[in-house]
C-alpha cells in the first residue's frame, strides 16, 4: 500500500466505525447535550460531516477560507438521513481529490491556516481530518455511556 491508499483506507474506515455509532443512537436522544454549551448529538454528527467538507474547502485553497459558506448554513436538523443526504456528495468529492492526488503532492502541498497560525503539509493535514472524527466518535461514545445507552462495537 502507499501513502494514498493507506490514507484513503483510514478515512474510509473512519467514517465506517462513525456511521456505525451514529446508526445505533435513537433518535429521541439526539437533542441531548451533556451542558448547554455542548454539541447535542445531532449537531455533533453535523459538524463532523460538515467538518470534512470545510478541511476539503481549506485544502482546494491552500489554507484559505475566503469567503467560505457552508452548504449545511441555515438548514434544520431534522434527521440521519437527511444528515447523511447532505453529506454525500461532498464526501464523494473530498474522497475523489485524495484519489486524485500523488504521493509527492503530500509533501509537497502546503496548508497554510494563517487565522490560526497553523502551517502543515497535506499529509498530516488529511490525517489531522481522519483525527478529527475519530475524537469526536470518541466522545459520542462518552455521551451514550453518560446516557446509559449500550454502545456499538466500533473496534470491530
Amino acid at each position: 500500500m502507499n501513502s494514498i491508499e493507506i490514507i484513503l483506507l483510514n478515512l474510509s474506515e473512519t467514517r465506517r466505525r462513525s456511521i456505525k455509532l451514529w446508526n445505533e443512537i435513537p433518535s429521541s436522544f439526539f437533542s441531548w447535550r451533556p451542558d448547554k454549551n455542548a454539541f447535542s448529538i445531532i449537531e455533533m454528527i453535523r459538524h463532523t460531516l460538515e467538518s470534512e467538507h470545510l478541511f476539503h474547502v481549506i485544502i482546494q485553497n491552500k489554507g484559505d477560507l475566503g469567503g467560505y459558506k457552508s452548504p449545511w448554513n441555515n438548514l434544520d436538523y431534522s434527521d440521519l438521513k437527511n444528515e447523511f443526504d447532505i453529506a454525500k456528495e461532498h464526501r464523494e468529492n473530498f474522497i475523489s481529490m485524495v484519489k486524485s492526488l500523488n504521493e509527492s503532492d503530500l509533501d509537497n502541498i502546503i496548508i497554510k491556516r494563517s487565522e490560526v497560525g497553523q502551517i502543515k503539509k497535506l499529509g498530516d493535514y488529511l490525517n489531522r481530518i481522519v483525527y478529527h472524527e475519530s475524537v469526536h466518535t470518541g466522545q459520542m461514545l462518552s455521551y451514550l455511556r453518560t446516557l446509559g445507552i449500550e454502545r456499538p462495537l466500533v473496534w470491530d
